[in-house]
């Protein structure tokens, strides 16, 4: 892929080469990563990781992860690899389908997994390859937990970002499989329904649902101007790297 452009996350301590035109990751993959409840030493899957920003966030946090990117389009995950060496951040990306993972993932076991599914159901696709395979659901949303939960080792913690109206989809697929679900609503400004939710899940767990306080973006209470307004907690994590609290270390 050669039409790219150079996009800086976390203030900058990652440079990120992105497709110009086509799909490019923003802040719901840094979420991701922060809502990750990774420490040193484990192992961790993305599926679906694109030009590699959720994954190189991560690892740019928690030093001395393994971890492995499993991509589908090939010119995204040569953007991957790419991306991991030029900042420094060790990342095993694989070329393959989830439905249908490669040899080198079958029977890998990860302590955690953590997933970004495409939003959309349907719809007028985008006029980029890339972008309409990456945004529009071709393989159902229930698949994607099931890869998940498959590949996650007994105790392990399965970590989505998806738009709040498919909540359903992702609590279906976790049934009788994951507990100890939290569900964390991700609000654009106070008093605006949540656009995302992050769902983290362990698998094999019998704890309750928690719904914890929405987190929100934007501290004004509308949009009227071209100025960043992040909430302090927003800036720690989108602009600061810092994780992001689920409170999961509470739930047995």
């Amino acid at each position: 892929m050669t039409d790219t452009r150079i996009d800086g996350f976390l203030d900058g301590r990652l440079r990120i080469s992105q497709p110009a035109r086509g799909y490019r990751a923003g802040a719901d993959a840094v979420m991701l990563a922060a809502a990750c409840p990774a420490r040193p030493g484990q192992a961790v899957l993305e599926l679906g990781c694109g030009a590699g920003v959720a994954s190189l966030c991560l690892g740019w946090r928690v030093p001395g992860l393994a971890i492995t990117g499993l991509e589908r389009q090939a010119d995204y995950a040569d953007l991957a690899r790419a991306n991991a060496a030029a900042n420094g951040v060790a990342l095993n990306v694989l070329t393959g389908d989830l439905a249908a993972p490669p040899e080198a993932l079958r029977g890998a076991m990860f302590d955690l997994v953590m997933m970004n599914p495409p939003y959309f159901l349907g719809g007028t696709p985008a006029p980029d390859a890339g972008r309409a395979t990456a945004r529009s659901e071709q393989t159902p949303l229930a698949a994607w937990i099931d890869a998940g939960l498959r590949r996650l080792a007994p105790g392990g913690w399965l970590t989505v970002i998806q738009r709040a109206d498919r909540l359903d989809g992702v609590m279906a697929a976790l049934w009788g499989r994951a507990g100890a679900v939290t569900v964390l609503p991700v609000a654009a400004r106070a008093g605006v329904p949540a656009g995302r939710v992050l769902v983290a899940a362990r698998k094999g767990a019998r704890s309750p649902l928690r719904l914890l306080a929405p987190l929100i973006t934007h501290a004004a209470p509308r949009h009227d101007r071209d100025a960043e307004d992040l909430t302090p907690l927003a800036a720690r994590v989108l602009r600061g790297g810092a994780p992001i609290d689920m409170g999961i270390a509470k739930v047995s």
